[in-house]
């Protein structure tokens, strides 16, 4: 007797009929691929935790991973600490002499260093014009070695006069000069005479 086997019509769209397995007891739920039970569908045919379900869930922010933010210095101005003395309190620089202030002022003239109008303010009387004879004649001009103020003394036969002289030394000569300061109304010093050691300019009265 001929055994004819026939396959079964698969429908498109629809499961093929599975078998049951008759070993596995009739209470017992189907197995589930991941081993656990089979979930069961929510009402209305939508898988559990969709946006259809009823239940929510609580909502969650990412955390935060941005380093902290530093607040910005505020610029600070540094200020130097006041003073303990005042300015009072200060000891005085001590001011050059004016003995010493024209007999420099003067050496640079009569070497010819300065001009003679360099003078005009500083001095007073018939000094300029004995200043400006003497520059002329240029007995302190020398060649390579500057003259220099040796030594200085002074007199003072009154109050707001001073008469004095300076020792002038280029190499090896030696020279002196005599000058004559006067203090005015201004409190300045002024030159109104100077002389040198040598020939003197002739005076008007002098004839």
């Amino acid at each position: 007797m001929n055994k004819v086997m026939t396959r079964a019509q698969h429908r498109p769209g629809t499961r093929p009929p599975t078998r049951r397995d008759t070993r596995r007891p009739a209470g017992s739920p189907p197995r589930t691929p991941s081993g656990g039970t089979a979930r069961t569908a929510s009402p209305g045919g939508r898988p559990p935790g969709s946006s259809g379900s009823t239940a929510t869930l609580p909502r969650t922010r990412p955390t935060d991973t941005r380093p902290a933010t530093v607040p910005a210095l505020t610029p600070r101005t540094w200020r130097l600490p006041a003073a303990e003395t005042s300015p009072l309190d200060r000891p005085a620089v001590p001011q050059p002499r004016p003995t010493d202030v024209f007999a420099d002022r003067l050496l640079l003239v009569l070497s010819g260093q300065r001009p003679v109008h360099w003078m005009l303010r500083h001095t007073a009387g018939r000094a300029y014009d004995e200043l400006a004879w003497l520059a002329e004649r240029g007995l302190l001009r020398t060649r390579g070695t500057r003259p220099v103020v040796r030594d200085i003394g002074y007199f003072e036969p009154r109050p707001g006069a001073i008469e004095a002289f300076a020792r002038i030394g280029a190499g090896d000569q030696l020279r002196a000069m005599a000058f004559r300061l006067e203090q005015g109304g201004d409190l300045r010093w002024r030159c109104t005479a100077v002389e040198l050691g040598g020939p003197r300019r002739p005076r008007p009265d002098d004839d």
